[in-house]
């Protein structure tokens, strides 16, 4: 009988700049780009804290918090109930996590590709200066071999 009924899969969603995620791992994946932000913190309407910060980890955790302090955030988002993507005026996409009467807006102040040109920077400098710091210990190495043998 089954057979007569008509295909009931949905597919999903496509939300480009400006819709609701409510979706966990979605909201995860979106957010894990994010590197430096400015934060609005707000609750029913009135403002709580606002600065900028780094966003260091995103995680799905309903024993664990979001944590926003000395210009880190530790994004929960088990926190949340939904995420609200918003353009602003400026063309500045907006992240608001939202949980019943709290908002924690997050407008990126860098791209994902900029974040990882930056990261590969960082791992091109500290490989570089592990070649140095291995070289040199290898040169103290043979002049140490060098001395020992006079």
């Amino acid at each position: 009988m089954s057979h007569h009924l008509p295909d009931s899969r949905i597919p999903a969603p496509c939300i480009v700049n400006t819709g609701i995620i409510v979706n966990k791992l979605d909201m995860r994946r979106l957010l894990a780009d994010l590197g430096r932000v400015r934060y609005i913190y707000t609750q029913e309407g009135r403002l709580q804290s606002e600065g900028e910060g780094d966003v260091m980890e995103v995680f799905a955790n309903p024993q664990r918090s979001t944590l926003v302090a000395n210009c880190a955030l530790y994004l929960n988002v088990c926190s949340f109930d939904y995420l609200e993507l918003k353009q602003s005026p400026q063309q500045e996409t907006c992240f608001n996590l939202m949980q019943e009467g709290m908002c924690l807006s997050l407008v990126p102040l860098s791209t994902p590709l900029q974040e990882r040109k930056e990261r590969c920077l960082n791992v091109s400098a500290i490989e570089a200066m592990m070649e140095q710091v291995l070289s040199a210990r290898w040169d103290a190495e043979i002049d140490d071999d060098c001395s020992d043998s006079f």
